[in-house]
């Protein structure tokens, strides 16, 4: 079982050969269903082939057949992992069809045994960023922040922050239509202008709200869960966008502003150490 983990994730990595990827991930995973018992290991096992095949499905373009597959592999969607649950909510966002995963992903959260799981927060965050807001689903995405899932997954400060997001999702949704007396084309030039702010401003919003829970990510230990979290929503939501498209400009131009300003916030403090104490 972990040499074809091991097989599977060397045609993805190495020779890209996706389909025969995934293939090998499916006959692992028929290979787990037909043992009687189902330990720690298996458990593991099962979890790496799923991540692996999504992510193969993804590279061939059959994103929509990614959660049918894996409820064919844990049959309940209460008893899909963490992990698994939130590369399935970023990659729904990530190709505009997040309703596709909003049900999934609400009865997952509401599963009382997994409140108690590690990623639960993850999951809240991810759910409500990439499904109830992107969708305008403000009034639920408040119930969720102040309901028993919220205070399950979010300190005070994290609750404030979701917050201000909702409302300020909301006073875009509030925001007055264009003129209606604008000619065709006036109005197609007007359009996109204000379109191309809300979403810069929107992508901006996002990028700060990372990076406060980024800062608020308690003291002591290094936050390297949430910063691997953050790295791995701007490559799924950003990285992968043609920079060659006119329309990607404004977006790297500004992502890369903001990740100077994260970077210079979190490491700032530990170059300066460094130098003072004769570092490199």
């Amino acid at each position: 079982m972990f040499n074809m983990l091991d097989a599977a994730a060397e045609q993805m990595m190495v020779h890209r050969d996706f389909q025969a990827a995934f293939d090998t991930c499916d006959r692992g995973l028929q290979s787990l269903a037909s043992m009687e018992s189902e330990d720690n290991r298996c458990a593991e096992l099962k979890a790496g082939f799923c991540i692996l095949g999504i992510q193969a499905l993804a590279e061939l373009n059959q994103w929509h057949g990614v959660l049918s597959w894996v409820l064919q592999q844990y049959e309940h969607q209460e008893t899909i992992p963490a992990k698994i649950m939130q590369m399935c909510i970023l990659l729904y966002s990530k190709v505009g069809e997040p309703a596709v995963v909003q049900e999934a992903a609400r009865v997952w959260l509401h599963c009382l045994a997994n409140s108690r799981v590690m990623g639960f927060g993850t999951v809240a965050e991810l759910y409500l960023l990439h499904i109830l807001v992107a969708l305008g689903h403000t009034e639920e995405a408040r119930e969720l922040i102040v309901g028993e899932v919220g205070n399950s997954a979010f300190t005070e400060d994290q609750r404030q922050t979701a917050l201000d997001v909702v409302v300020e999702k909301e006073q875009q949704n509030q925001e007055p239509p264009l003129n209606p007396g604008c000619s065709p084309n006036s109005e197609i030039t007007t359009h996109s202008v204000p379109t191309k702010g809300a979403v810069i401003h929107k992508l901006q919003t996002m990028l700060s709200f990372l990076y406060r829970k980024l800062l608020m990510a308690g003291s002591g230990s290094f936050p390297l869960r949430r910063i691997f979290l953050a790295a791995v929503l701007l490559y799924m939501l950003f990285l992968r966008l043609d920079p060659a498209l006119p329309s990607s400009f404004m977006w790297i131009s500004k992502l890369l502003q903001l990740l100077k300003q994260m970077w210079s916030a979190m490491f700032a403090p530990y170059s300066q150490a460094l130098t003072q104490n004769g570092g490199l």
